[in-house]
């Protein structure tokens, strides 16, 4: 796994913990949105890179 694969994927979680933690609806959909991005980013970084996701098997 790549260092950048490994810092979007802990960036992903840590959103995620952040969403679960929010309550205020306009921080919500601000977290919705990095998170997305951050989950496309990684699509991103996966498709480039087919074999990676061999090795994590």
């Amino acid at each position: 796994m790549s260092d950048r694969y490994f810092r979007l994927m802990e960036r992903h979680q840590k959103l995620d913990e952040a969403l679960r933690i929010a309550r205020d609806p306009l921080d919500v959909l601000r977290l919705r949105s990095l998170k997305s991005a951050v989950k496309a980013r990684l699509a991103a970084l996966f498709l480039r890179r087919p074999e990676a996701a061999l090795a994590t098997v």
